[in-house]
C-alpha cells in the first residue's frame, strides 16, 4: 500500500510536458475556424436567407421556418468539408453541465444505399427524453416528451466529428427545463426595459445588450495522484487531508512563473478555444498552489454563457492529454483559497456603453447615474434571491470563507461614485439642473467630470463591485453555469428599470418636465437602495451585524437560501417580466434541493468508506507496529526503562486508539443521520436535514482523520497528501 502511493507520486513528479501542435499562423487567422459564423453563413447560404438569419440574430426577429432547409443545407456542406459525420442538439439541462445525443448524417436512399442528409426540421427541433433530466416533477417517467429547439443567436460549432447546435430545452407543455430558455427571456426583458429608459436621453437607441466577461478559476492535479484519491474522483474535492506546511502563505504563486507542464496545457487549451471562437485572452497563476485562471474578452451574454460551458468541457478533455485532471469544485482543498468565476456584467447599446463614466454630454452623465442606481435597486430588492442564484452544495464551502465574497450581497462603488450619489440625494433639485431651450438639459453636478479617472481602490471583499464600466459579480462559483446568476440579475434590473420608467412617466403626465421627473425618481431610489452600498470589509463580524440592521439577507444555510426563489416578490418579478412562471420556479427549487441532498449524500458515503476501509486499517497497522516496538523495548531494557524509552510511542498508540474509536462512532452516527434524513419525503426538508445533521458529522470525522495523518507513519499512509497534490512539477 505504501509503495503504491510513493510510486504514484514519483511518476507524477517525473511527468514532462507534451509537445503542443502550435499552428504556424497567427491566432487571428484560425480564430473561429470551427464555427459557422457570419463569414461562413455568407459563403454557404443564399443571400436572402443570410439576410433573414442575420435579422433574427441582430434584431430579434421571429425565425421563419421556411429558411431552415436552406440553412441546414449550408451548414451540412460546411460540416462535411471538415470531415463531420454527425450532428447533435447541444443544450444545458439543470445538471449544471451540457447534454448531447449524436445522430449521423445518413438516411436510406431508396435504392439500398445511404445518403448524407440534414434537413431544416432536424436543425430546428429534436425530442430528447424530458423525464430523464432533472425537471422538478414537471415531467413524470410516463410523460417523457420534451423538445430541444435551435437558438440561432449562438452559432453552431464542430467538436471532433460532430456538428453541435446550441438549443433550448423545454417540456412538452412549454416549461423551461434548462438554463438557456429563461436566460434568453431575461435578456429580452432587460432589452425592452432598458431601451425605453435610454430613449429618455437618446431616441435613436433601438436595442440594449447585456455583455458578460467571465473569469474561470480552476485547479490542476496530476492524473495519477487524482485517481489515488477516491474522494477527488467521486466528489471533486478532498474530504480529508491536513494542510501542507507550505501552501499559499508566502504569496509566491499568484502571478508567478507558470509551471512548464501547465504552460503546455494552457497553450493547447487556448488554441482549441480560439478555433471554437472562444476569445480567450488572459492566463495566470492564481493565489493557491495548483490554482490558475483563464479569462476571455467579454461577449454578448448568451454567447458568453455558451462559451463558458463549452470551455469547461474542453478544459477536462485537454487536461487528460497532458496527464492532468481539472478540478472545478469551488473548494477542492481545505485551508487554501477556493475557485470562483467572476461575472463582469455590463450594458451596451448601438450608440455606446451605458455604464461608462466618461459621458460626453450632461445627458450621458445623467443616463449613467440612472442605470447605476436602477441596477443597485434591482440588487437591493432581490439581494437574497441573487445570493440564492449562486448558492450550491459546492459553492457553500467557498462563500464567506475570508477568501471570497461573504454570503451577504452588497455593492462597492468607490469613493467618487458614492459621493456623487450622496450629493444627488441631498442637493436641492434646482441646484442640480436647469433647462436651456433647444440646447437640452444641462446638469450642475461638479462631481461627474471627476469620474473620468479611476482613483478609487478595488474592494476584493465585495460580492458586487463597480469596476469602471461594469459590475463584477464575484460570488459566482467556478463550477456553476453563469446563466443562473445572469437570469436573476438581468430580470431584477429589468424590473427596476420598468418601475423607474412607470414613475417618471406618471410625473411627466402630471405636468412635471422630464429632467425634473427623472431626478425626483432617482433621488428617491438612491435613498431606497442605500443599504446595499457598502465599501468596507465584507469579512468582518461588524459587517454581519450591520447588514442585519440594514435588512439584508444574511441567511447562510444553502437549502434555506433557495426559498428566496419562491418569495412573493420573486415570483411576481419573474412572471411580470415573462421570464419564468411560478410552476417553473417551484420545479427548479425541487431540483436544487434534490441536487444539494445528493451531493452531500455522496460525500457522506465516500468519507464513511474511506474512514473505515483506508484510514482506520492504516492507523491500526501503525499502532500494531508501535505496540510491537514497545513490547520489544521492555523485553530488552526492562519494564521501567523500557516504558521511559517508548513514552512517545505509547502516547501515539493511545491517541490512535482514541481517535479511531471516535471516528468509528461518528461514522455510525453519520450513517444513522443519513437514514433519518432519507426517510423525509419533502425535498426541502430533506436538504435541510442533510445540511443540519449530516454535514457537521462529516466535519467531525475529517478533523480526527487529519490529526491521524500527522502521527501515522508516512510510509503507511495510502492517500496522496496535500504537499503532493498541490505542487506541480
Amino acid at each position: 500500500m505504501a509503495n503504491l502511493r510513493f510510486n504514484v507520486v514519483e511518476r507524477a513528479f517525473k511527468k514532462r510536458p507534451l509537445n503542443v501542435d502550435v499552428p504556424t499562423t497567427r491566432p487571428s487567422e484560425y480564430y473561429g475556424k470551427l464555427v459557422f459564423n457570419r463569414k461562413r453563413m455568407y459563403k454557404y447560404l443564399p443571400v436572402d436567407v443570410y439576410e433573414k438569419l442575420v435579422d433574427v440574430i441582430d434584431n430579434g426577429s421571429r425565425l421563419d421556418r421556411s429558411i431552415a432547409d436552406a440553412v441546414a443545407k449550408g451548414m451540412k456542406q460546411w460540416a462535411l468539408e471538415h470531415g463531420v459525420t454527425h450532428y447533435t442538439h447541444w443544450f444545458q439541462p439543470l445538471t449544471e453541465g451540457t447534454a448531447e445525443k449524436h445522430d449521423a448524417f445518413v438516411e436510406h436512399d431508396g435504392k439500398g444505399g445511404m445518403v448524407e442528409d440534414f434537413s431544416g426540421k432536424l436543425l430546428v427541433q429534436q425530442e430528447p427524453d424530458a423525464s430523464s433530466f432533472p425537471n422538478g416533477g414537471i415531467r413524470n417517467t410516463f410523460e417523457a416528451r420534451g423538445y430541444s429547439a435551435w437558438d440561432p443567436t449562438s452559432p453552431v460549432f464542430i467538436i471532433d466529428d460532430t456538428l453541435c447546435i446550441p438549443t433550448i430545452f423545454i417540456s412538452y407543455t412549454g416549461e423551461a427545463l434548462d438554463y438557456k430558455a429563461p436566460l434568453l427571456k431575461s435578456l429580452r426583458a432587460i432589452n425592452n426595459a432598458a431601451t425605453e429608459v435610454c430613449q429618455y436621453f437618446n431616441p435613436d437607441v433601438k436595442q440594449v445588450h447585456v455583455n458578460l466577461g467571465w473569469e474561470q478559476e480552476y485547479f490542476l492535479v496530476d492524473e495519477d495522484l487524482f485517481f489515488a484519491r477516491p474522494d477527488l474522483v467521486l466528489t471533486g474535492r478532498t474530504l480529508m487531508g491536513h494542510d501542507s506546511a507550505k501552501n499559499q502563505q508566502m504569496d509566491d504563486h499568484y502571478f508567478g512563473t507558470i509551471p512548464e507542464r501547465v504552460q503546455a496545457y494552457m497553450q493547447d487549451l487556448e488554441i482549441e478555444s480560439l478555433r471554437l471562437g472562444i476569445p480567450v485572452k488572459t492566463r495566470h497563476n492564481e493565489v493557491a498552489p495548483g490554482q490558475f485562471e483563464l479569462a476571455p474578452i467579454f461577449e454578448e451574454c448568451n454567447l458568453a454563457v455558451d462559451h463558458n460551458m463549452l470551455l469547461m468541457s474542453l478544459m477536462k478533455k485537454i487536461a487528460h492529454k497532458h496527464s492532468f485532471r481539472v478540478l472545478l469544485h469551488e473548494k477542492p482543498f481545505d485551508g487554501i483559497n477556493g475557485s470562483g468565476k467572476h461575472n463582469n456584467w455590463s450594458l451596451t447599446t448601438d450608440t455606446g456603453i451605458l455604464l461608462h463614466r466618461n459621458g460626453k454630454t450632461p445627458e450621458d452623465n445623467l443616463r449613467f447615474v440612472v442605470f447605476i442606481v436602477e441596477t443597485l435597486m434591482g440588487v437591493y430588492k432581490h439581494n437574497g434571491l441573487l445570493k440564492a442564484s449562486v448558492m450550491s452544495a459546492t459553492n457553500d464551502h467557498r462563500l464567506g470563507a475570508n477568501e471570497a465574497p461573504p454570503a451577504i450581497i452588497s455593492s462597492f462603488l468607490g469613493t467618487q461614485l458614492t459621493d456623487l450619489l450622496d450629493h444627488i440625494e441631498l442637493a436641492d433639485k434646482e441646484a442640480l439642473f436647469n433647462l436651456a431651450g433647444k440646447q437640452g438639459m444641462k446638469l450642475d453636478i461638479p462631481e461627474i467630470p471627476e469620474l473620468l479617472i479611476d482613483n478609487t481602490d478595488r474592494n476584493r471583499t465585495s460580492p458586487f463591485a463597480f469596476t469602471g464600466n461594469r459590475f463584477e459579480f464575484r460570488a459566482v462559483g467556478s463550477e456553476a453555469n453563469c446563466a443562473s446568476a445572469m437570469i436573476v440579475l438581468n430580470t431584477a434590473v429589468a424590473e427596476a428599470l420598468t418601475n423607474f420608467k412607470t414613475r417618471v412617466d406618471t410625473l411627466i403626465a402630471n405636468g412635471e418636465d422630464k429632467a425634473s421627473a427623472i431626478l425626483d425618481v432617482i433621488r428617491e431610489d438612491i435613498k431606497t437602495c442605500k443599504p446595499i452600498r457598502f465599501d468596507g470589509n465584507g469579512y468582518s463580524d461588524e459587517w454581519k451585524e450591520e447588514a442585519t440592521k440594514r435588512g439584508l439577507d444574511c441567511e447562510s444555510s444553502c437549502p434555506l437560501c433557495f426559498d428566496r426563489y419562491l418569495d412573493e416578490d420573486a415570483v411576481r418579478m419573474f412572471e411580470t417580466m415573462n421570464v419564468m412562471a411560478k410552476n417553473e420556479l417551484e420545479a427548479r427549487n425541487e431540483v436544487k434541493w434534490e441536487t444539494y441532498t445528493k451531493r452531500i449524500q455522496i460525500e457522506a458515503r465516500v468519507i464513511g468508506d474511506l474512514a473505515m476501509n483506508h484510514i482506520i486499517p492504516v492507523a491500526t497497522e501503525y499502532q500494531t507496529l508501535l505496540a510491537k516496538n514497545v513490547k520489544s523495548m521492555i523485553e530488552i531494557f526492562g519494564r521501567e526503562e523500557g516504558k521511559d524509552l517508548t513514552e512517545r510511542n505509547i502516547s501515539i498508540i493511545k491517541e490512535i486508539a482514541d481517535r479511531t474509536k471516535i471516528i468509528e462512532t461518528d461514522v455510525e452516527e453519520l450513517v444513522n443521520a443519513r437514514k433519518v434524513a432519507n426517510k423525509i419525503e419533502c425535498q426541502r426538508e430533506k436538504a435541510i436535514a442533510y445540511h443540519d445533521t449530516v454535514t457537521p458529522k462529516m466535519e467531525e470525522i475529517r478533523y480526527h482523520i487529519d490529526k491521524l495523518e500527522l502521527v501515522v507513519s508516512n510510509e503507511l499512509w495510502t492517500l496522496p497528501k496535500y504537499r503532493e497534490l498541490l505542487f506541480i512539477r
